[in-house]
């Protein structure tokens, strides 16, 4: 046995030194320091350090190390410190849930010890820290005063206002403001007004939380669609979408409307979107991301806890299109009695679901649960975006209670009229996309765009030599564009056609309305001809008009272009910005709600006399609310109508009036671009 110790730390000590993690002082890339309270088994150390396991890795060969020390040791050597067996660290697999949980809860002290003498278990230091601990909350504040604030700060806005930094504040409550926002251009609809003119919900917390993402493979994606930027009117660095199966569906930790503060220690806070993208997709077998979570309302402490996975039960909401929220408890009689339940995922939708409850099985006699309920959490876990492998981890590692929360569709066979378009509305819709935008509007703020026109006469055997990708029927109604030009067809020597340009017509047939299929079918039809004209559309941002076509934009195609293959280049979710509004395509999204509940979205554009107009941008899905339950909206989309009234020419004091009034349902009007992959 052994009782290994960290230092006190010293006086004199400053915010930029200590460790938001593990509250004491060592370099970015050393692994966090704890002061244990008990003596820790043999077991739990790493034998390299010699100091309690942090992510534990486990070899082939049967040992277990710390993942910080066993990658740096297995950078200059090729075999396991132990028994000097051959060992590379892409044949290592991180220990299993119960060695983790074990290291989780051992005992460890504040560092803080002459201001703050608590213990507790190793897991929830970093909330002490964050959101109790006296001393650190007197060093962020000592701090606060010298820096000025980032979380909230978007294009255009003047004010710097009262709020914290988000880099070095955890917990951000969010006041609502009656008449109005305190800073230009951010329409926060979260908030409603009782009849009494008093908010019915005081404010929206907001937690930094750092989270650790490990691949074996360097060059693997982390599997996020990321939006926003200090060029974009959204300000932050957001999580648009988690790709299902991915590095980050898996790890489950993050979820779509997290705001990345840093990446390895890089601030992602004040920087173009580019630059985020490009400092994500850096190769690293460790990725340690600062997110901003948004905890939902400060009054329901279930949110606060764990908003995605502990919705209100007591309160079911059936018209907020996904059906009614429901906890339920299982207890065994022993910890290994299973639960008879089998979970499967679905092609359309992300998530678990309930499959089958075995006959005679806890689950069947319980009675509680059904099949087809989509599981939103179990014991606190969030699974809206995980995958049925880990939810069977996490059932498997619990105790003799295991906790569901989970949603239940309408049953249409019991429901009728108003129930049945309410379920109908889940199954997907042919033409839902189907509609050509009807609001003509300017781009945001730094975008732009100009139509280009090629004349070429040429041999009909000769190819164009473009490859293409997009179209009106893939997954999100891109227009057909441009993924290469090759050097062997005409358009290369011509040199006007660049990768990302977007097909407007060829011949004068209109290239934009069609699907792939039809694309590919006009292309080489009129291709066989003697004369061709092509018209394509390029997107710029001001950097690159200032430059013209300069390497800004050579820079930006290697940085969209990361794979080798041309058929898998995909733009960044900025070169949509600047498209005219005739190409977009819109979709209604209709909120439902029963009382005076807010609908739950922040929003920030709208016209402000010293930048002109801005599109009104989701910025923010708050949990446990209409939008969030509906989970159609994503943050990033475009919003061009409300009600069918267009926003253009709106400023905030129109919008959130507007807002408040549709007390029961709202019908919001879309343009959704797909963000940049990392």
């Amino acid at each position: 046995m052994m009782e290994p110790k960290a230092a006190p730390l010293a006086g004199g000590i400053t915010w930029v030194r200590v460790c938001k993690e593990c509250g004491q002082c060592h370099e970015g890339h050393d692994s966090h320091l704890f002061e244990y309270q008990d003596e820790v088994d043999d077991e739990l150390v790493c034998h390299i350090c010699l100091q309690p396991l942090l992510q534990p890795m486990d070899t082939p060969c049967g040992h277990t190390y710390c993942f910080q020390c066993l990658s740096n040791f297995l950078h200059d050597q090729d075999f396991c410190p132990v028994d000097r067996q051959r060992l590379q660290l892409q044949q290592c697999r991180a220990s299993s849930l119960l060695v983790r949980n074990l290291l989780d809860k051992l005992a460890v002290l504040c560092p803080f010890r002459s201001e703050c003498q608590l213990s507790m278990q190793r897991c929830e230091l970093q909330p002490h820290l964050h959101n109790r601990c006296p001393a650190f909350k007197r060093l962020r504040e000592e701090a606060e005063k010298k820096k000025r604030p980032s979380w909230n700060e978007f294009k255009g806005s003047k004010s710097d206002g009262d709020l914290a930094d988000a880099k070095s504040t955890p917990t951000i409550a969010r006041t609502a403001q009656l008449s109005g926002p305190s800073e230009p251009g951010l329409v926060n609809p979260a908030f409603e007004e009782g009849e009494d003119d008093t908010p019915l919900r005081s404010s929206l917390v907001a937690e930094a939380t750092v989270v650790e993402l490990l691949r074996e493979d360097t060059e693997e994606d982390l599997g996020l669609r990321i939006v926003g930027g200090k060029d974009t009117p959204l300000g932050n660095i957001v999580i648009q979408e988690i790709v299902r199966d991915s590095l980050a569906a898996r790890d489950g930790k993050l979820a779509p409307g997290d705001h990345i503060l840093e990446a390895n220690d890089v601030s992602l806070a004040s920087i173009p979107h580019s630059r985020a993208i490009a400092v994500l997709r850096q190769s690293c077998s460790r990725l340690r991301l600062t997110v901003m979570q948004e905890k939902g309302f400060k009054p329901r402490p279930e949110h606060l806890a764990q908003p995605s996975a502990s919705p209100p039960s007591h309160s079911p909401n059936p018209n907020q299109n996904h059906g009614t929220v429901i906890q339920v408890t299982l207890v065994k009689r022993e910890r290994s009695e299973p639960l008879g339940i089998k979970l499967i995922r679905k092609s359309e939708e992300p998530g678990v679901f309930i499959l089958d409850l075995l006959p005679g099985g806890l689950a069947a006699k319980d009675g509680k649960l059904r099949n087809n309920d989509k599981v939103l959490g179990i014991n606190g876990q969030d699974l809206r975006h995980g995958t049925p492998e880990s939810a069977a981890q996490i059932i498997q590692a619990s105790e003799m209670r295991v906790n569901f929360v989970v949603m239940r569709l309408p049953d249409l066979s019991e429901e009728g009229g108003e129930g049945q378009s309410r379920g109908a509305r889940r199954v997907p819709e042919p033409q839902y996309f189907k509609r050509r935008s009807e609001y003509m509007k300017e781009p945001p703020g730094g975008f732009s765009s100009q139509e280009k026109t090629v004349n070429l006469k040429k041999e009909p055997r000769l190819s164009l030599g473009i490859t293409i990708a997009g179209g009106r029927d893939c997954r999100s109604r891109l227009p057909v564009y441009i993924t290469s030009v090759q050097p062997v067809g005409c358009l290369h020597r011509d040199g006007t056609v660049k990768t990302g340009d977007v097909l407007l017509s060829i011949n004068g047939i209109d290239l934009t309305q069609l699907t792939y299929n039809e694309a590919v079918t006009v292309l080489k039809a009129q291709t066989a001809q003697n004369t061709v004209t092509l018209r394509v559309i390029q997107t710029f941002t001001d950097e690159e008009e200032q430059d013209g076509e300069s390497s800004t934009r050579e820079d930006m195609e290697t940085l969209e272009g990361h794979k080798e293959d041309d058929i898998n280049w995909v733009p960044l979710w900025t070169r949509w910005l600047g498209l005219p509004s005739y190409i977009h395509w819109c979709r209604d999204i209709m909120l439902m709600k029963t009382n005076s509940e807010s609908w739950g979205f922040s929003i920030v554009g709208g016209y402000e006399e010293s930048h002109g107009q801005q599109p009104f941008f989701i910025k923010t899905i708050v949990p446990g609310t209409p939008a969030h339950f509906d989970g159609r909206l994503k943050c990033g989309d475009e919003i061009v109508a409300v009600n069918g009234l267009t926003t253009v020419g709106m400023n905030n004091s129109s919008l959130i009036p507007m807002l408040k009034l549709q007390k029961n349902k709202v019908t919001l009007t879309v343009v959704s671009w797909p963000g940049s992959l990392v």
